[in-house]
Order: structure tokens, then sequence, then C-alpha cells
């Protein structure tokens, strides 16, 4: 995290400032800097400016699926941003009016179906930006784009080495029973100035009363990397990004990307599945989703104009599997009255799509977990070799737990066991300082004999590169769908003022590492007896020249799930898909539709929620964070005790103050 932005938005905006970092927006935050992997103060400025106010949560009626929130205990919310003086960014700047057919362009959307209308990637949308902006071609790009339904569609390639659009004359367009049909037989280059054979389809047509359009494409000897539908006649409006709530972004352009930013997290905000919702009145809601059936990266790009928005929306093609062909998901458009048929409709297809089992049903979940009211991380090892709690003192914080609260009903989450944090990945061996493996072991079978269960830590993509280990599984690196490397190097350990290097991205698609992974896991639950293993950056799914991260993933916790069954698998943060083979996580993703999360997974607190007093964040290395003692009885995650070097000693009373809290919201008496 860039200490720099944050000191850049406190001197800019002081209050906005002390809101973000404290209160009940400081759960967000947490999500914003670990999910996205971004400094907030960075993801903010990407995605709605300086001022920015502190978030509260707005509440989105529900229609269809009441019951499941019912049984949550939850309420469905959006986080929606509130300037000075208490009122909305809604309320104070009004949303531009909902956009009707034929108003979303300078040009006359409302054509008869079928009609090709002569744009470019210039048409309609700000030029220079008025807002933050992304990269751009810096000449009018040719986008002949065919009316259907009041929105206008075009589409472009991209192989590895150019980009490609549509050749006006030599596209055709034929109307079919409800939608239009689209060929190309040659593609554009060069702006216009080139062209060059290949072959394109695509069929847009109405699925009730929603528009959906699938392409397939083929280039004469190149590989396709990628293809983005080019949409017109969406709505402005507030925008959630997946199941998350909806902001404004104000006149700046905006790059969602799924999962893991869809390949650039350091650039694009987020999505846990590919959905976007716009909020353009208060009754008027327009969707744009992709119909996925595996896990793919996707990209959606706002390029906002004086009445409606240009959208790209992007499919690559799996790297490991290059190919001249590309057949595109099923995409997705709509108008609803409200933000849960918004999502409704979009997650309905994804629980489907990758068999995603109702919480209530997973047979993944051990009895044990369901009765868990409480997690205590008790941190370990700093990077620096710093130790927080060692066995022996961690083992007597649980003895005073026990006294609180039924030990049963209590997780202990163990970071950095194995020595100094990260810089051990991926060797997995009890540290000798923290007390080696009788200390781990004794304190493993004596929380157990009091009820107490344990969660180990462990990266599921992170290695240490210096490490002599390394060799033997230094095939399953990551490099981008362009091959650049993809490294674990957006901390600054040293505190230096500049990331490190050593740090490698691991991929579990490929059968060395995700060998020695498994090996490493099983050892310790056989040798310990420990109840579950963490998986940090869960969610990390990377498009790469390799391997399908998602089922390496599956197959390990497939195959830990044979042998040690009645062993949980935790996740730091999911995606949609994900939830198919984990069952628990550290972030809830989904404030803006909770049923999206709430309906097949539960969440305790990330691992760099602060502990009491002075709010470290232990062994992550975000340092400090503004602690907030207060537990809700209709929060959705469980609480949880970050306990670092002074929080049993100092902060004692604190502790009892948020275990009564966890006991109350579960009726423990």
């Amino acid at each position: 995290m860039l200490d720099s932005n944050w000191s850049l938005l406190s001197n800019q905006c002081p209050a906005a400032y002390s809101a973000l970092a404290s209160g009940p927006s400081s759960l967000i935050c947490a999500r914003i800097r670990a999910f996205f992997q971004l400094d907030l103060p960075a993801a903010l400025y990407r995605v709605c400016g300086i001022p920015l106010p502190r978030m509260e949560e707005k509440t989105v009626k529900k229609r269809i699926s009441r019951r499941d929130l019912l049984k949550t205990g939850l309420a469905a919310g959006a986080s929606s941003l509130v300037l000075p003086g208490g009122k909305t960014s809604a309320e104070q700047q009004p949303l531009p009016a909902p956009v009707a057919a034929g108003q979303a362009s300078a040009t006359d959307v409302a054509q008869p179906d079928g009609t090709i209308v002569p744009l470019t990637s210039s048409s309609d949308v700000y030029l220079p930006p008025k807002g933050r902006s992304f990269f751009k071609f810096s000449f009018d790009f040719p986008e002949p784009s065919v009316s259907f339904q009041g929105m206008l569609f075009s589409f472009r390639l991209y192989t590895f080495e150019n980009t490609y659009g549509l050749d006006r004359d030599r596209l055709t367009v034929e109307k079919t029973a409800g939608g239009v049909v689209l060929r190309c037989s040659q593609f554009v280059w060069a702006g216009g100035q080139q062209k060059i054979p290949g072959t394109l389809l695509a069929r847009i047509r109405k699925n009730g009363e929603f528009l959906e359009w699938d392409v397939s494409a083929e280039m004469e000897d190149q590989p396709i990397k990628s293809i983005s539908a080019i949409v017109r006649g969406v709505p402005r409006g507030q925008i959630s990004a997946g199941s998350e709530g909806f902001f404004d972004p104000k006149d700046n352009e905006l790059l969602l990307g799924y999962p893991f930013g869809g390949g650039d997290h350091h650039t694009a905000v987020g999505m846990d599945s590919p959905v976007a919702v716009i909020q353009a009145g208060e009754h008027e809601f327009f969707f744009l989703s992709a119909l996925l059936d595996r896990v793919r990266a996707n990209r959606f790009y706002f390029q906002p104009g004086p009445k409606g928005y240009r959208v790209e929306i992007v499919y690559e093609q799996e790297g490991w599997k290059k190919s001249n062909q590309l057949h595109s998901p099923t995409w997705r458009a709509g108008r609803t009255q409200s933000a849960e048929d918004a999502f409704h409709t979009h997650f309905a297809h994804v629980e489907q799509a990758f068999a995603i089992p109702d919480w209530d049903k997973r047979q993944d979940v051990p009895a044990w977990f369901r009765d868990i009211a409480l997690v205590v991380s008790i941190h370990g090892m700093h990077w620096t070799g710093y130790i927080f709690n060692d066995f022996s003192k961690a083992s007597r914080i649980l003895e005073w737990v026990a006294t609180q609260i039924p030990a049963k009903n209590v997780m202990v989450f163990l970071p950095a066991w194995d020595g100094r944090y990260y810089w051990e990945y991926p060797i997995y061996k009890v540290s000798p300082r923290l007390g080696g493996d009788d200390g781990f072991r004794t304190l493993i079978q004596s929380g157990q004999r009091r009820g107490f269960r344990f969660l180990p830590m462990f990266g599921m993509n992170g290695a240490n590169g210096k490490l002599p280990v390394f060799s033997k599984f230094s095939d399953a690196t990551t490099e981008d769908v362009d091959g650049n490397s993809f490294d674990l190097d957006w901390v600054d350990w040293d505190n230096d003022r500049h990331m490190e290097g050593w740090g490698k991205y691991m991929n579990l698609g490929v059968d060395s590492w995700r060998n020695w992974l498994s090996a490493r896991i099983a050892d310790v639950i056989a040798r310990f007896g420990v109840d579950g293993y963490f998986l940090d950056i869960s969610g990390g799914w990377q498009n790469n020249t390799k391997a399908d991260m998602h089922e390496g993933t599956r197959r390990l916790v497939e195959d830990l799930h044979q042998r040690f069954p009645h062993v949980l698998a935790v996740g730091e943060f999911s995606y949609d898909a994900l939830m198919s083979i984990l069952p628990v996580y550290q972030i809830f993703p989904s404030r803006g539709y909770p049923p999206a999360f709430q309906k097949y997974a539960r969440t305790f607190e990330h691992l760099s929620h602060p502990a009491p007093g002075r709010g470290s964040s232990g062994v992550h290395e975000s340092g400090f964070g503004h602690f907030h003692p207060e537990v809700r009885k209709d929060q959705p995650v469980i609480p949880t005790i970050t306990v670092v070097d002074d929080t049993f000693d100092k902060y004692r009373d604190v502790m009892a103050e948020i275990i009564a809290g966890a006991k109350t919201r579960v009726g423990i008496t």
C-alpha cells in the first residue's frame, strides 16, 4: 500500500480521510485494499476522484429472494457516497435523466433494427476526457455499429500484434425471428487504412425482456487474444461492479475487471462476478453481464459521453491454449425496475453454471464450523522476524478465551506460524523461534481438548524465488496472457519505499506447484491434526500461458478433501465460481446484493483487521488501521479478534467486550 496516496488524501480532504479510515466504512476500506490489491486512495482516485466522502449503506429492497435474507438475518445493502451535510452524491448532484432509446448518442440510436450506423471510437464520448481516463487511440478507429432494440453494437478483435475492426464494406445484417445476425468477411486495421481477411459472426436477439448476443470470429493465420463488444445506448448513473455497492463515477472513465481485475489488478476495479448494474433513476436500472460457464478474464470499460456510455465488454481467451478462433460467452443487457431484479437474473445463471451449493446444503463444511461464533486471529512472526506471539503465549491466551465463551464456538486462525511471514513461503515447517514442533503440537492438542478449532495459513500462490527449494517447482511461475512475468511484487516488505521482487506468483494449474503445496498442507494436517487450512490470495485468478488456476485450485481442494474429509478449506477472498470450491473466506464482497455471497458462503474478518488498541495489522503489511470494537447483531461477518504483541496484556477488557458481542450476535448465553 502506498503511504504517499494516504497522505495526499488526508491533505486534500481531511474529512474524507478521517471518515474512510474509521467508522462502518473501515470494512469496505479493508476490502478495497486487500481484495483489489490497491491502496485505498489510489482505488478511490481511479473510481471517484477527490474529494471523496465516506461510505454508508443504502438498502436495496428485496422482491424475490427475501427468504434467503431472512434465513441469514441480513438486510440487503449497497454502499453509496455521502457528501458533507449528509446528502448522498445522487441527492447533491442529480443523476442524469434515464436515457430512452434513441437518446444515448449524438447519432440516432433508435434506428430500425438492423441498420448499420457509421460510427468511430470517438463518436459520442467526451474528448478530451473530462475526468480520469485510460489509454485510447489518438485517432478515429472505425466502429460500424448495428442498431437493435434501441442499442448499437459493434465488435473489435485483438491478436498478439494488433487491433482489428469490422470492415463496413464487407458487413451484412440479416433480420431473423426476434433478432439480427451480423456477418463480416474482412477486418480493418491501422484505423481503417489497411485490410486483412477474417470472419466474424454475431447473433443479437431478444430473450424475454432482455437482449443477448454472442460472437464467433476467426483470423486466417493469427491467434486471437480477445474480443470486445462495443455497446452504445447505455445510460449514465451510479454503478455497481459485480455485487458490490453503488457509487457515482461522475465524468471519470471506469475500468472493471473479473476476476482479480481481469488481468489488471493494479489498474481495474475488481469484480466478484462479470456484471455491472447502473442506477439511472429511482426505479430505473440497467445491467450488462457476461454469462460465463468457465472462469475467464472479462473487462468492462465505461467511457462517458453527454447522453450515455460507450461500453467495451472485453472477453479474453485462455492464454494456455492459443487459437485463431474465438467464441465469446453470451452477453446480456437489460432494464429492470429494481437492483434486486438486475442482480438476480445474473446470479441465477452463476449458481447453475458453476454448480454452487446453498450454504445449508454444502457437504464441504464440517459440522463444527456451523457452531463457530468467534474467530481469534493469533499472529506469529512478521516478515522482519519480529514475534508477536509464540506458541506458549498463544496457549495462555486461549486458556483465558475459554473462560469467556465456550471453546467449541471459537476458531483460531494462525497466520505466520511457520516463521517469517511470506519469506518462508512455501517451506511450511514450524518455526523453532515460535516453539518448534513440540510447542505447536502442544498448542493444537491442548486447545482442541478444550474445544477450539485451528486454522493455519498457507500461501496458495506465493513462493520466495530465493529459497533453494524453489527449483523443485520453478516451472510453475506465472506469465500473463502476453507472456510478461507476473510476480508477487506489489508489497514493500522491508519499508525501503520500494516494492520487493523476490516473490513469485505460482500457478496451481501446474502439477509441480500443486503437488508441492498439497504435500505440505497434508503433512501439517497429518502431523499436528489441525482442523482446516487457509489459502492466501485465493481469488487471485490470472490468465496465463501455462494452465487454468481455477481448475488447479479445484484439484488441490478436492484431493485434500478426499484424504481429510473432516478438514475445512478457507480462502482469503472469492470470485463467483470459486464458491463452488471454497465455502469460507475473509472478505465479504457483496454489499450491493448480499445473496450473491451469503446464499453460498460465510466470512470472518480479514487478516489485516485492526487489533484492539493502536490498530496493528500484525503480520500483514498494511501496518495500522482504526480499530472499532462494536459487534452488530445483523453483521454478515463472523466477529474476529486480531491478537498482536500487546493485545492480551493491555486490551483484555476490549477482547472481553468483543467476545460478549459475538455471543449476543448468535444467542449464546
